[in-house]
């Protein structure tokens, strides 16, 4: 029986077979694939009249770019080899999407249901201030963000206890990303990742040639939607390309069981009913099942596994009918099943790709932090003013009697609007997703020994990373 690697090995086994398509000297290809440093913390806090010790990890993968970027998660599934292989896959992702960072990630091992919410605070501030004096949250050299178990909640406490430790650092907004807006937080942050798997779908669905792969034509719409996990990531791809493009998701899985509805569910009806029962058991709008793994196995065109690593494996890859899976947690799916799925024809959009909506997203509220003004402030009244003048213009000329025309109040109204900081956000996040993906098909096309977008994938990040090592003499 074929054993299944760690989510680490599936990184590497990943890494090797990019690496064995591109010509790089064996020092430079070491050079990137260790982790560089990766620092454990173990701290107690009194809680309950006793004290409780708990372990910490913040793993830094490379520093090809400073700052590194990655997620701190709070799960008890958290542990050293996990936190290095999501570092090492944010340095790849980053280099995807072009967001000059490094890679990172932390984790602490804990399960927040446990703790109410003062508890929680002391725990995040203690496990904070441990990092924030080793120099592991800083505005210039490691900025963490939001991950399984975390938010905006805690990114708040983080910072705050940032400012405590460094009063006169007038960056001090910019140590963390994922904050709330009125601690200096970027509209459409929270909805980042989800939507940037809406925007990968789209980039997919332009191009013929792919979309033949994937044994797939026409747009989104009346596509059928399978979708793994309604966190923060799955519910807003699910609400997105269900809502905006027209997709039917089918079913969604929960850590209960499934929900199943042939002709779509309400996402934003289901997502109501997970937060006040805590599971999709019981919701009347569709028909529950409770071995909910089964129906990854279910037919149909669009499979989002947006929850934890490794859910499709060596076990049930078979068995998958999708014609296209998108990764929109990390690792869902691990190295042997990936290669299944590929030689069946499948077509996986990759996570290294797909969930990268959530780190663009954070490059640019690192930036508003850093310059201290919200986007949009400056030009959306001078847009508004010099769009004016143009449909001034354009009505006196509709005044004419020999032309005689009208603009019509929709057009007039939307053309006036100038861009807010959610539609800057917005275009900046399709704009990174759409070049990220051409970047990865021209290799995927144009290469005969690159069989699958997430090889071509790894290729483009490598190379760019071994470009910045290069530039800096190595």
């Amino acid at each position: 029986m074929t054993t299944e690697p760690s989510f680490r090995e599936s990184v590497d086994i990943m890494f090797n077979r990019a690496v064995k398509l591109m010509d790089l000297s064996p020092g430079l290809e070491q050079k990137i694939r260790v982790c560089n440093s990766t620092y454990t913390v173990r701290f107690g806090v009194r809680l309950r009249g006793e004290i409780h010790t708990f372990t910490g990890y913040r793993s830094v993968h490379s520093e090809h770019m400073e700052p590194v970027k990655g997620g701190i998660r709070f799960s008890m599934s958290v542990e050293q080899d996990e936190v290095e292989a999501l570092a090492a896959l944010m340095t790849y992702k980053c280099a995807l999407v072009q967001a000059p960072f490094g890679g990172s990630k932390g984790g602490l091992r804990i399960d927040p249901r446990e703790w109410d919410e003062h508890e929680m605070e002391q725990i995040t501030r203690r496990f904070a201030y441990e990092l924030i004096k080793r120099d592991l949250i800083n505005p210039s050299q490691n900025v963490p963000a939001p991950d399984m178990g975390t938010g905006e909640r805690e990114m708040a406490w983080i910072v705050d206890q940032y400012r405590r430790m460094n009063t006169t650092d007038i960056n001090a907004a910019a140590c963390v990303t994922g904050k709330p807006i009125n601690a200096g937080g970027i509209q459409g942050r929270v909805e980042a990742t989800g939507r940037g798997v809406q925007y990968a779908l789209r980039e997919f669905f332009r191009y013929d040639e792919d979309k033949a792969k994937a044994n797939l034509t026409g747009t989104l719409k009346d596509k059928l939607v399978i979708v793994q996990g309604l966190g923060n990531v799955g519910y807003h791809a699910a609400k997105f390309v269900s809502e905006e493009d027209g997709s039917k998701v089918i079913a969604v899985i929960e850590r209960d069981g499934a929900v199943v509805n042939p002709d779509g569910l309400n996402i934003e009806l289901l997502k109501e009913h997970v937060t006040m029962t805590g599971g999709v058991k019981d919701f009347l709008a569709g028909e529950f099942i409770e071995d909910g793994a089964s129906v990854l196995e279910m037919d149909c065109d669009i499979l989002i596994p947006a929850a934890l690593e490794g859910v499709i494996n060596l076990t049930n890859a078979d068995r998958i009918k999708a014609n296209l899976i998108i990764e929109a947690a990390n690792g869902p799916i691990t190295s042997g099943a990936d290669e299944i799925l590929v030689n069946k024809g499948v077509v996986i959009i990759p996570d290294l790709y797909a969930n990268a909506g959530g780190v663009t997203v954070s490059y640019f509220e690192w930036v508003k932090n850093l310059s201290h003004i919200r986007f949009g402030r400056m030009q959306r009244r001078q847009e508004e003013t010099r769009h004016q003048l143009l449909l001034n213009e354009l009505q006196r000329l509709g005044d004419d009697p020999s032309i005689n025309w009208e603009l019509s109040d929709s057009f007039k109204s939307k053309y006036l609007k100038g861009a807010d900081e959610l539609e800057l956000v917005r275009s900046g996040l399709d704009d990174s997703m759409r070049a990220a993906y051409q970047s990865m098909r021209a290799v995927w096309h144009n290469r005969d020994d690159v069989p699958d977008l997430r090889t071509a994938a790894f290729i483009v990040s490598i190379e760019r990373v071994a470009a910045s090592y290069r530039s800096k003499g190595l």
